[in-house]
């Protein structure tokens, strides 16, 4: 089989970072390099700082890759896209213009003969009650529809200046570093979903910006992806082994 790559968190058209047009054509020169080894690439959510699709319009920017994208579809590369807590506003522009796959929730899949549990990650095993409650928001179906009725130019702006106020709070630093495993949201939740659930080989999660590759128990690993801002990280699995990896242009292998 030909590898299945997986990477998460580019945020493009972040009103926080510098360089966003190099960043995306960073991202599109890799998804270039591996369209002729990929039998699949999943996109595990917040590839955009802040997407919302009206019926009739959709943000400004991202052509780059968003041709990159229909490329590899056209020619037969499956493009799963999992909807983060940045972009979860997407309905089926990028089904229907772009080629991709959209999940709205994690998902279980079989790749060769491994069991693997992937989803952007947000809102897993996090008891933070503001975090939840803005969360429901977001998701609510009325808030969606009211959200509609603003202006493109307004709503836009709202949503991309809330995504860079929520960056900001974080520090130069962006996301908190690594808690421990007794601390950690997502290996809590990987852990306790393990025990109901002992088939699963790999647990792959975005959302929290950072580089992690752990042991959960003898046949299980978790990883977290990193992100495509700084650290530009993917995990490649080549229908034996999973291997984590970052991009440099002209010395990485893909």
């Amino acid at each position: 089989m030909k590898n299945i790559y997986f990477l998460s968190d580019a945020h493009l058209g972040s009103r926080a970072l510098r360089h966003t047009r190099q960043q995306e054509r960073r991202l599109v020169r890799f998804l270039d390099d591996i369209k002729e080894k990929a039998e699949a690439v999943y996109l595990l959510g917040d590839m955009f700082d802040f997407w919302f699709e009206y019926r009739m319009v959709v943000p400004r920017g991202f052509t780059r890759f968003l041709g990159k994208l229909s490329e590899l579809t056209d020619s037969g590369v499956e493009v799963h896209y999992f909807a983060g807590n940045h972009d979860l506003w997407t309905w089926d522009y990028l089904v229907e213009e772009c080629g991709v796959i959209l999940h709205r929730e994690p998902m279980t899949l079989s790749l060769a003969d491994k069991t693997f549990y992937i989803g952007h990650g947000d809102g897993l095993g996090d008891p933070d009650p503001r975090f939840r409650f803005i969360r429901s928001i977001f998701h609510s179906p009325l808030c969606q529809w009211l959200f509609r009725w603003l202006h493109p130019d307004l709503g836009m702006r709202f949503g991309l200046n809330w995504a860079k106020h929520s960056r900001l709070a974080h520090g130069e630093g962006g996301d908190p570093p690594y808690l421990g495993e007794d601390k950690e949201h997502l290996v809590l939740y990987a852990k306790d979903y393990l025990r109901s659930h002992p088939d699963v080989n790999y647990f792959l999660f975005g959302h929290r910006h950072i580089e992690l590759d752990l042991m959960l128990s003898d046949q299980c690993r978790m990883v977290i992806l990193g992100d495509w801002i700084s650290q530009y990280t993917y995990a490649v699995f080549d229908g034996e082994h999973l291997y984590m990896e970052n991009y440099v242009e002209g010395e990485t292998k893909v």
